[in-house]
């Protein structure tokens, strides 16, 4: 029996070893076909193979590291799809052939705006800019005509600081108010008016571009307004929302709200000032039996709801709408209401008209702080305001501002003030502006007239909504590696102060290749919070964390991220991602992981979020704090903020 059982024991063991013996002979084989390349040093799999770097193998795989992979194994290179717009925004003109400065970037963009992974409102943004693009070409053209003819009859039209109900008889369909160029950070419309009674509630709107095919306007901003009642049980209350034909009705936010906690804020604003109605509701629920002459007073609008709810029946109000960075403000009678932040694609700067409906006497309108466009024929130090000739090869530096249509007045505050530095005016140094195409044809041909003035704008084919941002980045990528080489390319904002000369200082000594310079987020999450502007769903980001970033009002790269991204996109290999800031980082993570050394510094004095003594550079500042900065360098000779 032992005898047997050994025998037993080693027909398992000599089978054992045919097995290993064949599967040996089968890796031989396939190694004879296919080139393996020896291992390379282990490493955990970086977020970023999920945009199409394939991971290398691993000492210890995670459950979670199994799921990336298996993201990057299924990655698969975009397609060319059909899109409406391309055709008409890159059609053979005139306008090309003369080689206009302004679109020198434009034709390097077709191929990012028909990718099957295009970000979610290229689609929009292409068609929308394909309308706008024949018309602002239409206008050229008749310009072109007027000047030949030498006649007078081109328009005259222009984008003035305020426009008021003294200017225009309120129309049947109530709008009250038409606004030539859009809003812009401080813009405000002021109401003054008496609820009249007829009706228990009344609505201001703000209304955008209503396109062909589009039965209805998008609306901005709904705000109604519902007053209170004729007996105390009913509570007053605003209702603010959007509205657009694509999707009808957003998410609506009720003043008083009727959560049991709301920390959401904007611009540092609470939503709902909640002591409004407070105080109302608490003197409901002591009071069991009101006597007639309350109800009176509450019906008449008496001291109760004048003292608490904003609106009352009967008593004049002034209403300020203002605009901030991140949403629109209502202040009653000077007292802050209601904030409401911005919904995706319904920015302040496509604002054309406003409205008002219901049981509202108004009395008289007011919007003022809007974008006013300059004369450039009028502007005295034009000549030293214009981008100087670039004669070099390869500049040290590239800045690409990003701006927006319609905000003619902070460009001119860049050109007057950190544009000046003897670094740009000498041409080390070259500043363009990077902008999409506005809805509101009038803000287009003032946009061309400024970029043919001063030229040191770039037109980009698509309308400029916050979303498609990503695209200037890739824009000023092209721009810097293809058009104007330069050693390092910065991006910045045009609410931002630039000290160009202590960014040059500061780049001294640092790494010229793989660099990554500014103030740098290492460790930073998604932000899951639906409503947000940074909102970013799993399927977008499906990890924990970003890889490193540095913000958005101001960063520099080297030439070789900035060719590698160029290369990238051109050939599909790296992802389309909407936070510009953070796609930047996504991207430069996978510079690192195709083999290059990426020098990652920081620096504390790039200010995202205000000014600080001894800046490089200042965010969130205005026309006036940027002149102001200015001014304080030439004579202290000092960073010093102004505010």
């Amino acid at each position: 029996m032992h005898q047997l059982h050994q025998i037993t024991k080693m027909k398992k063991w000599s089978g054992g070893l045919f097995i290993i013996a064949l599967a040996m002979i089968l890796v031989f084989r396939y190694c004879s076909i296919v080139k393996i390349e020896p291992p390379k040093q282990w490493r955990k799999q970086s977020a970023s193979d999920f945009f199409g770097n394939h991971p290398t193998n691993d000492s210890f795989i995670t459950s979670s590291e199994i799921k990336v992979k298996k993201e990057a194994e299924s990655y698969k290179k975009p397609h060319f799809i059909e899109v409406d717009g391309p055709n008409e925004l890159f059609a053979s003109h005139d306008i090309f052939k003369e080689g206009s400065r302004a679109l020198l970037v434009w034709p390097h963009m077709r191929p990012l705006l028909s990718r099957s992974d295009a970000l979610p409102e290229t689609a929009q943004g292409v068609q929308e800019a394909s309308m706008a693009w024949k018309d602002l070409l239409s206008a050229i053209d008749k310009d072109k005509a007027s000047k030949l003819s030498k006649s007078d009859s081109q328009e005259n039209k222009n984008c003035p600081f305020s426009v008021s109900t003294l200017d225009k008889i309120v129309s049947r369909d109530g709008v009250i108010l038409e606004i030539p160029c859009g809003l812009i950070d401080d813009s405000s419309i002021s109401l003054v008016g008496i609820p009249d009674g007829h009706s228990r509630s009344f609505q201001i709107q703000l209304l955008g571009s209503q396109l062909a095919g589009e039965p209805e306007p998008p609306i901005i901003l709904h705000y109604n307004v519902s007053l209170p009642g004729d007996n105390m049980t009913e509570e007053p209350f605003v209702v603010q929302n959007i509205w657009t034909h694509e999707l009808g009705w957003g998410k609506e936010e009720r003043c008083p709200s009727h959560r049991s906690a709301n920390n959401l804020k904007v611009d540092g604003l609470v939503l709902c000032n909640e002591q409004a109605v407070r105080s109302s509701l608490e003197e409901n629920l002591n009071m069991s039996q009101p006597s007639s002459d309350m109800l009176t007073n509450v019906s008449r609008g008496g001291a109760y709801g004048s003292a608490n709810f904003p609106f009352v029946e009967g008593n004049p109000f002034t209403a300020t709408l203002w605009v901030g960075l991140e949403g629109f403000h209502m202040t009653v009678n000077g007292r802050h209401e209601t904030s409401f932040a911005y919904r995706e694609k319904l920015e302040p700067w496509s604002v054309t008209k406003v409205q008002v409906a219901g049981g509202l006497d108004l009395l008289s309108a007011l919007a003022k702080g809007l974008p006013v466009s300059e004369d450039h024929d009028l502007v005295v130090d034009v000549e030293h305001l214009k981008a100087p000739a670039t004669l070099k090869k390869r500049l040290l530096m590239l800045v690409g501002v990003f701006s927006t249509g319609n905000n003619f007045e902070r460009r001119m505050a860049l050109r007057r003030a950190w544009m000046q530095y003897e670094a740009v005016r000498s041409g080390d140094v070259a500043v363009r502006f990077f902008i999409g195409l506005h809805k509101n044809s009038q803000v287009n041909i003032e946009l061309w007239r400024e970029a043919e003035a001063y030229g040191d704008i770039q037109l980009i084919p698509f309308v400029d909504y916050y979303s498609l941002i990503s695209l200037k980045t890739i824009a000023i990528c092209i721009f810097g590696t293809k058009i104007l080489p330069a050693k390092y390319i910065m991006k910045t904002d045009d609410d931002a102060f630039v000290r160009i000369d202590e960014v040059i200082s500061s780049l001294k000594g640092k790494a010229t290749n793989g660099l990554l310079y500014g103030l740098i987020a290492f460790e930073s999450a998604p932000d899951r919070e639906k409503g947000s502007k940074w909102y970013i769903d799993n399927k977008e980001w499906p990890h924990a964390l970003y890889p490193p970033w540095a913000h958005g009002p101001g960063y520099i790269i080297s030439r070789d991220i900035a060719k590698f991204i160029v290369r990238g996109h051109q050939e599909s290999d790296l992802k389309l991602f909407k936070l510009e800031d953070v796609a930047m980082g996504i991207w430069i993570e996978q510079f690192k992981n195709s083999g290059h050394e990426v020098n990652y510094v920081t620096d504390d004095r790039f200010y995202s979020a205000g000014c600080e003594s001894n800046y490089i550079l200042a965010h969130y500042q205005s026309p006036r704090l940027v002149l102001c900065l200015w001014e304080k360098l030439q004579k202290e000779h000092e960073p010093v903020c102004c505010e």
